[in-house]
């Protein structure tokens, strides 16, 4: 059985890749990078699985059509 994909705030997304701030954002809007989810009305996240694929590829992470890249 695999583990639930858990949802991760800015810090540790800013701990795992080593990227600032601005350069998420950044990063984002140019389609290079996961977008995050909305997960409240004031908080948003990041799925872990997503950042994962990233971080072990970040060269080739790229959205689809949009969309953020989940397979």
């Amino acid at each position: 059985m695999s583990e639930p994909d858990r949802i991760i705030r800015l810090r540790t997304v800013l701990d795992r890749t080593g990227l600032s701030r601005s350069t998420i954002y950044r990063k984002i809007a140019e389609g290079t990078f996961p977008a995050q989810i909305k997960i409240s009305i004031n908080g948003a996240g990041w799925k872990e699985s997503d950042i994962n694929r990233w971080v072990a590829d970040p060269v080739c992470w790229h959205t689809r059509g949009g969309r953020k890249n989940s397979d």
